[in-house]
């Protein structure tokens, strides 16, 4: 920084935006409370963390405001070259309740040069010529900031309330389908206990048990490798085997059919089993191999449920990352699996969920949590937008050192008029009572703060893309 000795000429303050409803004796005594001073291309004018003892306005040049936060990591503002832009310490006027350290970092981009206030006389200014607009803007300051902090925490509230309904919708499925199996093979495994000690006291030999034994084997191994067939052809085989069933004296013979011929058991089969256990053992022989089979129908049911609730499960550990370390390289894929796998229950039928998947994308260094927050904002958007009906596609690719994730849905789209703003903080496009405005917000500053991406929007109606960029090399931390 060089300070320019020189008097600060009143007219350049009058020419600037903020400067000109002064009169001449306030210009004159903001002159002699400031001083100028250039700056050198990628010069820091202000460094967050340092006292905050100035308040700084561009004469001339190009400056950048950068912060660094927990939540957003750094983020940059746009550069700005217009007279009158200003930074440091601009709550200066709060007295003892502004922060005392700068916010953020004021950086030239461009040789630059600056008018400088102390801070302390910029808030004298301010509380002594306007005073109403002090008040003012300090309710606004206050109010405006616990505002953000309650709607954040009730936007973050509402994603979870709405993913542990579809989780819980979701696992209430086969919970519900394992226990139905289990009350279901108490009774069929006391009835073959019971039929086989029959079979025992009715005189069956040893070896002839042993060859049923068999024969129930052979049918379970057979469960679920049968070839296609349609409904009309299993009706048919049921119909046949239940009428060689009932011909041969076996009760029920029509309830155990559909079980055997699940297992391609067939009145060939029957026959075999008569020749080989007896005229006289065959009807009670066949019932006992009937409930068999059907117990290993059962247990494969049990196995299915539970290992598509250990799958939901999971998900939804991948999705919540809560044993993983906050900064890791992912397969990116995984992330926005889970998160589908966490909003199956919240899909409506009518929708249909398409995934194109570029596999020779690399794993990302990412805050692997974070991002399926940014996941879920946009599916959740998508899902809203389409109203029930339509199509929601997630794809992935790389360019060059990028991957690159799109999620797409064949809603209403997005106005034109608005797409420039629908990453604002409280700006929404749907109803009152609807939206809080945030989900965007939080996903940006994920994307672009936390991870140094981008994420940007193309929509007409019927296609709205969400498109984001992220680094596939860790960033270099900043001193």
């Amino acid at each position: 920084m060089t300070e320019t000795d020189a008097r600060v000429d009143i007219d350049e303050l009058r020419k600037l935006f903020l400067f000109e409803r002064l009169t001449d004796a306030q210009l004159t005594k903001l002159a002699d409370s400031g001083r100028m001073a250039t700056f050198a291309a990628d010069e820091d004018i202000v460094r967050q963390g340092e006292p905050a003892d100035c308040f700084a306005v561009l004469i001339e040049g190009e400056i950048q405001m950068i912060s660094e936060t927990v939540s957003a990591g750094t983020v940059a503002m746009p550069r700005a070259s217009q007279p009158g832009v200003y930074g440091g310490a601009t709550s200066a006027y709060l007295g003892d309740r502004a922060p005392q350290t700068y916010q953020h970092t004021l950086r030239a981009t461009a040789p630059s040069r600056m008018f400088i206030l102390p801070a302390r006389k910029f808030a004298y200014i301010v509380a002594e010529w306007f005073p109403m607009a002090m008040h003012l803007l300090d309710g606004m300051l206050s109010g405006g900031r616990m505002q953000r902090e309650i709607i954040d925490r009730r936007q973050r509230l509402t994603a979870l309330g709405t993913i542990t309904a579809g989780l819980t919708h979701e696992l209430n499925n086969p919970a519900a389908a394992a226990v139905r199996a289990v009350g279901e093979l108490r009774q069929l495994i006391k009835n073959s206990r019971l039929q086989l000690a029959q079979l025992a006291e009715d005189g069956i030999p040893p070896e002839k048990l042993r060859a049923l034994i068999d024969a129930q084997e052979a049918c379970t191994n057979k469960l679920g490798k049968q070839p296609q067939r349609s409904p009309l052809q299993i009706s048919d085989a049921e119909d046949e085997l239940g009428e060689a069933l009932d011909e041969l004296g076996v009760e029920d013979a029509w309830d155990l059919a559909p079980a055997l011929v699940q297992a391609e058991f067939s009145p060939e089969d029957l026959e075999k089993i008569r020749a080989k256990v007896g005229e006289e053992h065959a009807p009670a022989a066949v019932r006992w191999l009937a409930e068999a089979v059907e117990i290993s129908q059962m247990l494969s049911e049990v196995g299915e449920a539970t290992e598509r609730i250990t799958t939901l499960i999971r998900s939804a550990k991948q999705y919540s990352q809560m044993d993983r370390a906050p900064f890791q390289n992912v397969d990116v894929h995984e992330l926005l699996d889970s998160t589908l796998a966490i909003f199956r229950g919240k899909i409506p039928p009518g929708i249909t969920v398409v995934t194109d998947y570029d596999r020779t994308l690399p794993p990302i260094p990412c805050y692997a949590g974070e991002l399926n927050q940014v996941w879920t904002n946009l599916i959740h958007n998508a899902l809203d937008a389409m109203e029930d009906v339509g199509t929601l596609t997630v794809r992935t690719a790389h360019d060059e050192d990028e991957a690159i994730v799109e999620i797409g849905d064949t809603g209403h789209g997005v106005p034109e008029a608005i797409l420039d703003r629908i990453f604002e903080p409280f700006f929404t496009t749907k109803s009152v009572g609807e939206g809080t405005g945030l989900g965007l917000d939080i996903s940006y500053r994920i994307v672009a703060g936390r991870h140094g991406g981008e994420i940007k929007v193309r929509s007409v109606p019927g296609e709205t893309w969400f498109e984001v960029r992220l680094p596939l090399r860790e960033p270099v931390p900043t001193a």
